[in-house]
């Protein structure tokens, strides 16, 4: 039959549908197999055909036909699995059932009255045997699907490669068969890696696909912590109940991990032949992530300890959470399973770099968003798997790719999303030493990016992007600026030598955040004062030696650091400053930053398109929700903070060891005014004014700033390198404050980010899902989709 009258009898079935007012029996097959049996429609074919009036109109006049058709589709997809799907003509029922379902499920979870539908059960559909008998057994339709869909993934010659030598043997037994050997791609806990097959990826991307559709009823929740937050459908699919959970979770993770999107190593390949993997991988990724959508903060995940050799999965530990999924990732161990996981995400992240400078050399992927998300829950789930990142320097073919990716969307509204992981990423790495004593490595790979040109370390790039981000991303970033300050204050003890154009950008942040209408336009801004102290603190407490650059910034600079120390506080300073912040909307100054050239080959960050679709996202926590303070003991160890003793010496000065105590909110002193506008007071000025950490700045200008006026009046010298020269060789041995303890701020777990990550995950795959429009149009309730 040819396609056109194919889509004809599916189309006039679908009207008969939508126009019968009499339920029609689940016993007419006549009528139920024009939906499947004899016709050949695409995906794209079926969305056309099938419009969403008329799926809400059967939804609203005859309930009882889209049960029936639900029942029926997923019936057939049982069977499918059930018989193996040996002949062609059952492996297109199955395709045209999951197409069908696709297309159909947004529907009924957009309507509260039909969400428990599939969880009831269906009269018949015993767990055990076809009798009727069975009825106590018998299994809700969502189990009975998804247990179909998990099977039908690992179906020989439909899904995966027959093993079979040849078409005289019986086909593979489905029941008997062990889906182990079976797995999709070689990787982790799996050697061999089967032929490429066209047809079988194909297949397997149309069953994930309604995999994650059915996962989607998260998506017509409303965003609330208490919901309870766990999503029936991803619970049954990764339990024991799924007999397929650990060679799917190997197979969907391998095949992201091994994917290879420059063409096989031959530039420009892709021009000659389409990939038709990255469908797949895309599929993978997004089902991966959604299944490992698991607060972390709220159930004991295992700690991994215990090492056992001739598994992938370590087996020494406590069960850990009833989700499979979560507990394999957390329970992988050998190395080189890390490094095979490493080196995919870096490899797939870094290829948009590789677009300038060769560019259409190797096709441009589109799922950096999954695949960070996919490396937050490896590092947040898996700890072995954090410190191997850092373990060595293969750290940095991830960060590098995140700068990237915050530099370049910086500008563009409907990329906040982006912005919040790369730095919650970065946030998270930056609690560990190592990644600190990483960011010394020398910065040599030009990737074009809107910066000045610099030279220096992977630290430097850092500090730049970072100061870029904030001097020039739009508002909404704003609440990200004590992230990106955080994580600079805990790499700064370990960060060994700053080039020239990081330390001005480091003063003009702080020239930017003391004027006195950004310190007392809101209550929280002069945290990020008390970071850059903090920042400048640690390099002069703990890298003095390699750190002439900063040195001579601060003492160039040293007007900001009198200028603090003397802030006013009298009523009249203060409204002076605040009408003149009414006069002055831009939030910083971008004056005597001496912004220089940027790199050859770049491109200005360009904000979203207008009529861009953006999904909203829900607030993140405060820095003091969304860290933990430890401090750093002699030998290196973290001990925690929480909570701390109130001690300060009698002059107001914070006492030794105690520089964290500034970051109680100081909310008492200030006023709300009628209005119920806050607005600043003398006692709120004074109650952080008094203990901004100045001493030992203080004290390096004391003991340096004479020195280095007598060389230049001695030798008539306006030349930076002399005085350069002169503070390389300086010490303050002796002369400054006693260290204070290095004090890190490491990210932990909370309800409020696992919100956050689970409303981010949903409205990029919402996004990303355009051919077919799988939830276009429906009415979520997790996001709103707005326009730029």
């Amino acid at each position: 039959m040819g396609s056109t009258d194919s889509k004809l009898n599916f189309r006039k079935a679908v009207i008969q549908l939508t126009t019968k007012t009499q339920p029609v029996e689940a016993t007419d097959d006549a009528f139920w197999d024009q939906f499947w049996a004899d016709t050949a429609t695409s995906v794209q074919d079926v969305f056309a055909l099938v419009p969403a009036a008329e799926i809400r109109a059967v939804r609203e006049e005859s309930p009882s036909n889209l049960a029936t058709l639900c029942y029926k589709a997923v019936e057939k997809l049982v069977q499918g699995a059930e018989s193996g799907c040996h002949s062609e003509k059952e492996k297109q029922i199955v395709l045209n059932c999951s197409r069908l379902l696709t297309r159909v499920l947004p529907y009924i979870f957009e309507d509260p009255d039909w969400r428990g539908f599939f969880w009831s059960t269906v009269p018949g559909a015993g767990r055990g045997g076809q009798g009727e008998e069975d009825d106590e057994h018998a299994r809700p339709l969502a189990e009975s699907l998804l247990l179909a869909i998990a099977d039908l993934l690992f179906c020989p010659d439909f899904t995966v490669q027959s093993h079979r030598r040849s078409t005289v043997d019986s086909a593979e037994d489905v029941h008997s068969l062990d889906s182990c050997e079976y797995i999709w791609e070689a990787g982790v806990g799996f050697a061999h890696s089967p032929q490429p097959n066209y047809i079988h990826d194909m297949n397997r991307m149309e069953l994930l696909k309604l995999l994650l559709t059915c996962f989607s009823e998260a998506m017509y929740l409303p965003p609330a912590p208490e919901s309870g937050s766990i999503n029936p459908w991803v619970q049954f699919f990764c339990s024991t109940e799924n007999r397929h959970a650990l060679p799917l979770f190997t197979s969907l993770l391998n095949t992201v991990c091994a994917y290879d999107p420059v063409g096989y190593g031959i530039p420009y390949n892709h021009l000659l032949f389409s990939d038709y993997r990255e469908p797949l991988v895309e599929e993978a990724a997004q089902v991966l992530i959604v299944t490992l959508d698991h607060d972390s903060a709220s159930s004991a995940s295992p700690t991994v300890d215990g090492t056992t050799t001739g598994t992938a999965m370590d087996d020494a530990d406590p069960p850990g959470p009833e989700n499979l999924f979560v507990n394999y990732l957390s329970r992988i161990h050998r190395e080189e399973d890390f490094q095979f996981i490493l080196k995919g995400i870096a490899r797939l992240l870094s290829n948009p770099l590789l677009q300038t400078y060769l560019p259409n050399s190797t096709k441009k992927i589109q799922f950096h968003q999954e695949l960070l998300v996919l490396f937050w829950k490896l590092c947040d789930f898996n700890k072995k798997f954090l410190f191997f990142v850092l373990k060595s320097s293969d750290v940095l073919d991830i960060l590098v790719p995140i700068l990237f990716f915050l530099n370049d969307a910086r500008a563009d509204q409907s990329r906040v999303g982006l912005m919040h992981i790369g730095v919650f990423i970065l946030l998270l790495l930056s609690g560990e030493r190592n990644f600190g004593v990483r960011l010394n490595k020398p910065y040599s790979i030009r990737v074009p990016m809107d910066i000045p040109v610099f030279t220096g370390t992977h630290a430097d790039l850092l500090i730049v992007v970072f100061h870029k981000i904030i001097t020039s991303g739009h508002q909404r970033l704003q609440p990200l600026f004590d992230c990106l300050l955080t994580i600079v204050v805990n790499v700064s003890p370990y960060l060994k030598s700053l080039s020239m154009v990081t330390a001005n950008k480091l003063l003009h942040l702080l020239e930017a955040f003391s004027t006195t209408w950004f310190l007392f336009s809101a209550a929280q801004n002069h945290h990020l004062v008390f970071f850059l102290l903090e920042v400048f603190n640690n390099i002069i407490q703990y890298q003095f030696d390699g750190n002439s650059n900063l040195v001579y910034a601060i003492i160039r600079k040293r007007s900001i650091f009198h200028q603090l120390a003397n802030l006013p506080t009298d009523p009249p300073t203060i409204h002076k400053a605040l009408q003149r912040r009414r006069r002055t909307p831009e939030p910083l100054s971008r004056t005597g930053s001496q912004e220089g050239t940027s790199m050859e080959g770049s491109r200005p960050a360009a904000p979203a398109e207008p009529g861009t679709l953006k999904t909203s996202l829900v607030a993140t926590p405060g820095i003091d929700k969304l860290t933990e303070k430890s401090q750093v003991s002699e030998d290196g160890t973290l001990r925690s903070l929480e909570p701390e003793p109130q001690q300060s010496l009698e002059d107001g000065s914070p006492a030794k060891g105690e520089p964290s105590q500034v970051w109680r909110e100081q909310r008492r002193p200030s006023t709300s005014s009628a209005s119920g506008q806050w607005s600043p007071t003398p006692e709120w000025v004074l109650s952080w004014k008094s203990k901004l950490p100045l001493q030992t700045i203080m004290r390096l200008l004391q003991v340096l700033v004479p020195q280095v006026e007598k060389i230049c009046i001695d030798k008539g010298l306006t030349d930076e390198s002399e005085i350069l020269r002169f503070l390389q060789h300086g010490t303050l041995v002796g002369l400054l404050p006693v260290p204070h303890p290095i004090l890190i701020r490491k990210y932990q777990a909370n309800s409020g980010t696992a919100m956050w990550f689970r409303t981010y995950m949903w409205g990029v795959i919402y996004l990303r899902n355009v051919d077919p429009p799988v939830w276009y149009d429906t009415d979520v309730k997790l996001f709103e989709i707005q326009r730029v």
